[in-house]
C-alpha cells in the first residue's frame, strides 16, 4: 500500500509538472467516489416459528427481546437487531450461499459450553481446541470454538474472545480479498490488519482458510473465507453445485446496513454499478423506508434508513 501511494503520488507530480512546461490542460484525476456512513443494522432470518426463535437467541446468548421500531418482535443485540420472517416451510440451511455462520463471544469458552450442556443446547460442532490455527503448532488451551445448532438449522458459534456479546458474521467468498475491498468501499468497513491483504493460500488442518478478510463494522467483525472451505468440509452440502447460492429465502436470508439518507445512498450506489435488485420501499406510513441490492458472492443486503436503535 505505501509503494502504491508513492507511485500514486509520484504520477500526479509528473503530470501536474507537464502542464506548467508544455501547457496542457490534462484534468486531474478523479477523485474516488465518496458514500455516506453506513452502519451494521441486522441479520434477517427466516423461520417457522419466530416467537420461539426469540426465545431460544433472548435465552441463550447476550441479546434481549425487543420490538423493532415498534412494530414486530425482534432481538436487540447490543448494536444491531435480529429479526425474523415466518415461513411455512423449513428454508434451506446448507452452506452453500455466502452466509456461513454468525456468532457470540465468550470470555470462558470451557464453562460457557458446559453451561450450554447444562442448558440441552445441541451443538453441530462440539468444544474444539483450534489455539495453532495462527501457525504456532505447539500453541494449546488459548482459544475454542463451538457451532451451536440454532432454531432452523442457523449455524452460531461461540468462540473464545474478550466479551460475550454478539460479535461477528462469517461470510465465504469466491474472491475474499475482492468482497472485502468491496465491503470497504460502500460501507466504509475497517480492516482489522494494516498489512496489505494477501492472496496467497493458506492452509490449516488440509482445509484452505485463505487469502481471507477481517473486517469491523461498528462491533460486529466480518470475516471473509475462501469458498473452498465450504465445498471440502460441508462437501455433503456442495454435491451437484459449483456455484455460490443466492442467499434469499435461506435461513439467514440477508444482512443489512443502514444509511441516514437512503435515497441519496441508494442513487450513489447504483451510479457506481451496484445491483439494485428492489427500489426503494416503505411500510408503517413511512417510518421505516428499505431497499435491496445485490452483493459480492450473491448476497442479499437490506440498505434501510435510519441508524439501529432499540
Amino acid at each position: 500500500m505505501k509503494l502504491r501511494s508513492w507511485l500514486f503520488s509520484f504520477c500526479v507530480a509528473f503530470v501536474f509538472c507537464g502542464a506548467l512546461v508544455f501547457g496542457s490542460q490534462t484534468p486531474p484525476p478523479a477523485a474516488a467516489p465518496q458514500f455516506p456512513e453506513a452502519h451494521f443494522h441486522h441479520l434477517h432470518l427466516n423461520t417457522l416459528d419466530p416467537a420461539a426463535a426469540i426465545d431460544f437467541y433472548t435465552s441463550k446468548f447476550d441479546a434481549e427481546k425487543a420490538r423493532f421500531a415498534g412494530l414486530v418482535d425482534a432481538v436487540w443485540a447490543q448494536k444491531s437487531w435480529l429479526l425474523f420472517t415466518k415461513v411455512n416451510q423449513p428454508p434451506p440451511a446448507g452452506l452453500t450461499s455466502s452466509i456461513w455462520h454468525f456468532g457470540w463471544g465468550a470470555e470462558d469458552m470451557k464453562a460457557t459450553y458446559a453451561r450450554h450442556l447444562e442448558m440441552g443446547t445441541k451443538f453441530f460442532t462440539p468444544l474444539t481446541d483450534i489455539s495453532d490455527i495462527g501457525g504456532n503448532t505447539g500453541a494449546r488451551d488459548l482459544f475454542y470454538y463451538a457451532y451451536v445448532l440454532g432454531p432452523d438449522g442457523a449455524l452460531i458459534e461461540l468462540n473464545t474472545a474478550n466479551h460475550h456479546r454478539f460479535g461477528h458474521l462469517h461470510l465465504f467468498s469466491a474472491d475474499p480479498v475482492a468482497a472485502g475491498e468491496w465491503y470497504m468501499k460502500y460501507f466504509g468497513a475497517r480492516r482489522r490488519s494494516q498489512a496489505p491483504p494477501s492472496r496467497t493460500p493458506r492452509f490449516y488442518r488440509d482445509v484452505q482458510i485463505g487469502p481471507s478478510m477481517s473486517l469491523m463494522m461498528d462491533n460486529v467483525n466480518i470475516i471473509i473465507y475462501p469458498v473452498e472451505y465450504a465445498k471440502k468440509v460441508y462437501a455433503d452440502d456442495w454435491k451437484g453445485k459449483t456455484e455460490i447460492e443466492s442467499t434469499k429465502g435461506r435461513v439467514v436470508d440477508h444482512v443489512s446496513f443502514s444509511f441516514e439518507n437512503l435515497t441519496e445512498a441508494l442513487e450513489l450506489l447504483r451510479k457506481d454499478g451496484v445491483k439494485v435488485t428492489e427500489e426503494i420501499r416503505s411500510i408503517a406510513g413511512g417510518r421505516v423506508k428499505y431497499a435491496f441490492i445485490e452483493g459480492p458472492d450473491r448476497i442479499r443486503i437490506e440498505l434501510i434508513e435510519g441508524h439501529p436503535q432499540k
